[in-house]
């Protein structure tokens, strides 16, 4: 007889998960025993925390949802912080989780639906029997098709219970459902706001790379002669065009910022137009009409004159469309600009700097340029959050968004990139994964690095280590805080990564970085850690700006 646990697990290899991450216990071990059984991959993580955050980057590495498998209690506590960053960015992951039993609540459990609430997670509790494999179903469907996070609940006292039969059941592939009709009125005032434009510009975000968007936009682009841009958390999207701006906002080269604040009408697809895009309000002329394309139908970011509800597609399409049926004349400033928009293309890796290097500590842009010759093109770069983000998304870029994955962004967190690590590299072999972390977030998420080397898969992590919590020691020492809350002593991430079994080098100047040309050459076998001592004091140009150091 088929067991509740065996028939999830079915149900779940049967829907088409390929890989879970996480942490065994009482509540989940049989349910996890019966995924392996089924066929799916699963990588034991050393956290549960670790272990979304490898859900999460392997969703955003792939667009297929993984599972993240917790015991209950502080199984699923434990997962919290990522889980919130997954579900602010809208990721497809199933958290297979133990729950107290259907007869009532132990000593020792919380309400963990109510928690699931507070974050904004949907909630599949299994109940009996007869329904799990339809419930199961539904969990992996409502994840796929609403690309968010849904908690698949296993009560304690239903686990062995026998189901009878053993066909499993697929859940069906609906797609993402039927997307809101493209509000006419709006559109309309959109089209005359282009057909006035003299230099429109098309910024994409990660909600038009989920609608699939990118040819649309391009082939929009040229008919109307714009030029693009990005979100960060797109980046990429563009890269093939000789047209593109490349990231909008504060990571932005001053060649391109200077490009996207000329734009007088600016049409955002799928981009929630918020400080960190926006450069806090410098990056768009404060007299641009912006147009925002938003799926849900908000009331939209204080910055956009006007909302046209649709997906980012299917608006793209219509606009297309109008165009060339009422014969909207082409902007010249492609013309106009190719020079600068050739400037603008190269990017920060023609931008000269003072080099900040030091007999013992590298400066953190020539660390960043160096490896940038070093890197493969086919990579997936994994951020964690601080100070240091805006080297490699300054320098490295990525051949599209799914090459790029800034974990913590959404929640603002940080200690999640070597987890991250791990997702993006299961998910994605075929390409080189690089994850970039500070000391703070790489001490923070250390155990992952382990599961990291387990794995097997090929990867450079690169420490950008500057003993101290460097985004908060420049925005807040300046204003008073205590240097000594930010600042530690100096870590041997070497020692300890040659410890858990990777390759590793101390680097504190270029001549150092001939370790991962022959780590290359000898086939990228498993994971080579760089502890990069950084100059401190360099400050990224993004939040030099905001400080108004710039």
């Amino acid at each position: 007889m088929t067991t509740l646990a065996q028939a999830v697990g079915q149900t779940l290899a049967a829907g088409g998960i390929r890989h879970a991450f996480g942490v065994v216990g009482g509540g989940n071990v049989l349910a996890t025993a019966a995924l392996t059984a089924a066929g799916v991959h699963y990588t034991a993580a050393r956290h549960e925390g670790g272990a979304m955050a490898m859900a999460d980057a392997y969703f955003r590495a792939t667009g297929e949802v993984a599972v993240c498998t917790t015991t209950h209690g502080p199984g699923i506590t434990n997962t919290v912080t990522a889980l919130a960053d997954a579900a602010k960015n809208r990721s497809g992951v199933v958290l297979l989780c133990g729950d107290a039993p259907v007869s009532g609540p132990r000593p020792h459990d919380i309400d963990q639906s109510a928690l699931m609430a507070a974050l904004g997670v949907r909630v599949v509790r299994l109940t009996g029997t007869t329904t799990a494999r339809a419930d199961t179903a539904a969990a992996v469907r409502l994840a796929r098709d609403g690309r968010r996070p849904v908690a698949l609940f296993l009560p304690g006292d239903l686990i062995d219970r026998p189901l009878g039969g053993n066909a499993p059941s697929a859940p069906a592939r609906t797609g993402a459902g039927t997307p809101p009709a493209v509000d006419g009125q709006a559109l309309d005032k959109a089209l005359a706001a282009l057909a006035g434009a003299r230099r429109p510009l098309l910024l994409a975000g990660l909600g038009a790379w989920h609608s699939g968007a990118g040819k649309i936009l391009r082939e929009l682009g040229d008919r109307l002669g714009a030029l693009f841009a990005t979100t960060v958390m797109a980046n990429g999207m563009f890269h093939d065009s000789p047209w593109s701006l490349g990231v909008c906002g504060g990571f932005a080269a001053p060649a391109a910022a200077t490009l996207m604040g000329e734009a007088d009408v600016v049409v955002a697809f799928g981009a929630s137009l918020d400080t960190f895009t926006l450069h806090g309000g410098r990056i768009l002329d404060p007299a641009a009409t912006v147009v925002q394309v938003d799926l849900d139908g908000r009331a939209g970011a204080r910055r956009a004159d006007l909302v046209v509800r649709g997906d980012a597609h299917a608006v793209a399409v219509r606009l297309l469309d109008e165009a060339g049926r009422r014969a909207l004349a082409a902007s010249d400033w492609r013309t106009r600009r190719a020079a600068a928009v050739e400037r603008a293309r190269a990017g920060w890796a023609d931008a000269g700097h003072r080099d900040a290097s030091t007999a013992d500590r590298i400066d953190p842009r020539t660390l960043t340029r160096e490896l940038a010759a070093l890197l493969p093109r086919e990579r997936t770069v994994v951020l964690d959050g601080g100070h240091f983000i805006a080297w490699p998304a300054m320098y490295w870029p990525v051949p599209d968004p799914a090459g790029f994955v800034f974990t913590g962004a959404a929640f603002q967190s940080i200690g999640l990139g070597l987890a991250g690590a791990v997702g993006a590299a299961v998910g994605r072999p075929d390409r080189l994964t690089v994850a970039a972390v500070g000391d703070g977030g790489a001490l923070m998420g250390l155990p992952e690095l382990d599961t990291l080397v387990r794995s097997g898969r090929p990867a450079l992590v690169v420490v950008y280590d500057d003993a101290a919590y460097g985004f908060e020691a420049h925005m807040y020492a300046p204003r008073g805080a205590d240097p000594a809350t930010m600042a530690f002593a100096d870590t041997d991430f070497a020692a300890v990564a040659r410890a858990l079994g990777a390759t590793a080098v101390t680097v504190r100047g270029t001549g150092d970085l001939g370790a991962v040309r022959a780590w290359r050459e000898s086939g990228c076998p498993g994971t080579l850690v760089l502890d990069c001592k950084v100059v401190p004091g360099v400050i990224a140009p993004f939040l030099a700006d905001l400080l108004g150091r710039s």
